[in-house]
C-alpha cells in the first residue's frame, strides 16, 4: 500500500512530459542556467468546501529565484494553498501563473513543479539511488541522462556514499536529503515545500533548514516553504507570506514583519517570546508615562512593545512577577499588569522571585500602536 501510494504521489508531482501550454524545457533551462527564473503569482485564488473558504481571495507573488514562506497556524490555509499552487486541489475561483503562463487548470504534470512532503514516500525495498531515480526511470528518461542527473543531486547533497543503502538504514536528515534529491533531479524550476523539516529533532532542523537555504540559492529554484516555525520563516525566507484564517495577514520580508507588524495577530506571532499587546488604559492606569499620538483617540488604542525592549526601573509601571525563567543569556519575566499577562526579557541574570511587584519603563520609541476594535497597526514604525 505505501508503495503505490508513493508511486502516485510522485507521478503526480513532477513533469511528464513538455505540454505546448507550458514550455518546460525552457522553464528547466532557467533554472540550470540561473538566468530568468520562474515566477509564482496567485492573483485572488480562493478554495472553498461546501461554502467554507478554506483560501479566500488570496493575492502574492514569488519572484523568480525566490524563497517565500507560507507562515501561519493549523488551520489557517497555507497547505492547502500549496496544493492549490501544484494543482492538487482545483481553485474555486482566482488565477494561478507559474513563469507567467496561466496554469490555474493545468494538470500538476504541466506546471514545471517539484514538490517534498511532510512525509518523505521513500519506497523501503529501493536503494537511495533508486528511490531518487524512480520519476526519470516512469518518464522514460535514458539511463545516460539519469546517472547524469543522480550524480549531480548525490554531489550537490552529499549522498554519494549512501547510493546503495536502503532507506531504513539512513537518519531522519538523510531521508530528508534523499527527498530533496528527488526534486532536484527533476530539474523543475519551482519547487514546493510542505513542512519538511516537522518530523526531525530540533537540531537536525537547525542544519537542514540551513542545507535547503544554501540549496535553494545555489540552484536558482524558487521555492514556496510551507511551516507553522516562524524560526524557519524568518531564518529561511525572502519574503513571508503570514496567513490566518484562510486570508493574507500580512506580507512582508522577515525584518519588516518583526518590525512592523500590520496587525495585533503578526505581533503576536512572529517572535519569541510574543510582543506585549495592552489598552493603553491600562498602561497609564498603572503608572506608564505614554503618551498616545495626537491625531488618535486614547481610548481606541492598545499598545505593544517586545519584551526586550522593556527596562526594569526603580518607577514607572507597576507589574506583578508570575515566574522567572533564566536562559543562560536572558532572564523571561512573565509578569500580570492589572490581569494582563507581560513579558520582559533582559540580558543575563535578574534577580526577582514569583510574587514580588518590579516597575518597568517603555520607550516611546519602541511602542506599537494598534486600534483595539480592527486590531490593525495605525501608526506606522
Amino acid at each position: 500500500m505505501r508503495c503505490s501510494c508513493a508511486r502516485k504521489i510522485f507521478r503526480v508531482m513532477v513533469p511528464e512530459r513538455p505540454p505546448a501550454a507550458l514550455p518546460l524545457r525552457r522553464l528547466t533551462m532557467s533554472l540550470l542556467t540561473g538566468s530568468g527564473m520562474v515566477s509564482v503569482a496567485l492573483k485572488t485564488v480562493s478554495k472553498s468546501w461546501g461554502g467554507a473558504a478554506a483560501v479566500d481571495a488570496i493575492s502574492f507573488t514569488v519572484e523568480g529565484g525566490k524563497l517565500v514562506a507560507l507562515l501561519g497556524p493549523s488551520g489557517c490555509g497555507k497547505s492547502t494553498t500549496l496544493r492549490l499552487i501544484a494543482g492538487l486541489e482545483e481553485t474555486s475561483s482566482g488565477t494561478i501563473e507559474i513563469g507567467g503562463r496561466n496554469v490555474t487548470h493545468a494538470s500538476p504534470s504541466q506546471r514545471g513543479i517539484a514538490m517534498v512532503f511532510q512525509n518523505y514516500a521513500l519506497f523501503p525495498h529501493l536503494s537511495v539511488a533508486e528511490n531518487i531515480m524512480f520519476g526519470l526511470k516512469v518518464r522514460k528518461v535514458s539511463r545516460a541522462e539519469r546517472d547524469a542527473r543522480l550524480a549531480r543531486a548525490a554531489s550537490i547533497l552529499g549522498l554519494s556514499a549512501l547510493l546503495e543503502r536502503k532507506p531504513s538504514q539512513l537518519s531522519g536528515g538523510q531521508q530528508q536529503r534523499v527527498a530533496l534529491g528527488r526534486a532536484i533531479v527533476a530539474e523543475a524550476p519551482v519547487c514546493l515545500m510542505d513542512e519538511p523539516l516537522s518530523n526531525l529533532d530540533a537540531q537536525l532542523r537547525v542544519e537542514m533548514r540551513r542545507e535547503i537555504r544554501e540549496l535553494q540559492q545555489r540552484l536558482g529554484m524558487t521555492m514556496v516553504y510551507v511551516t507553522h516555525d516562524q524560526v524557519e520563516a524568518m531564518t529561511m525566507a525572502d519574503q513571508v507570506v503570514l496567513m490566518r484564517n484562510g486570508r493574507i495577514e500580512q506580507d512582508a520580508p522577515p525584518d519588516v514583519l518583526y518590525e512592523n507588524p500590520a496587525t495585533i495577530f503578526a505581533a503576536r506571532f512572529v517572535g519569541t517570546p510574543p510582543m506585549n499587546v495592552l489598552p493603553l488604559a491600562t498602561v497609564q492606569a498603572k503608572g506608564g508615562a505614554i503618551t498616545a499620538p495626537s491625531d488618535l483617540d486614547p481610548a481606541s488604542l492598545a499598545v505593544g512593545i517586545r519584551p526586550e525592549m522593556v527596562e526594569i526601573t526603580g518607577s514607572g509601571v507597576a507589574a506583578d512577577v508570575v515566574a522567572v525563567e533564566y536562559l543562560g543569556s536572558d532572564t523571561l519575566l512573565e509578569t500580570r499588569i492589572d490581569g494582563h499577562s507581560f513579558i520582559v526579557k533582559r540580558p543575563g541574570k535578574v534577580r526577582a522571585t514569583a510574587g514580588e511587584q518590579i516597575y518597568i519603563t517603555l520607550s516611546q520609541s519602541a511602542l506599537h500602536w494598534f486600534d483595539q476594535a480592527s486590531e490593525r497597526k495605525v501608526v506606522r514604525n
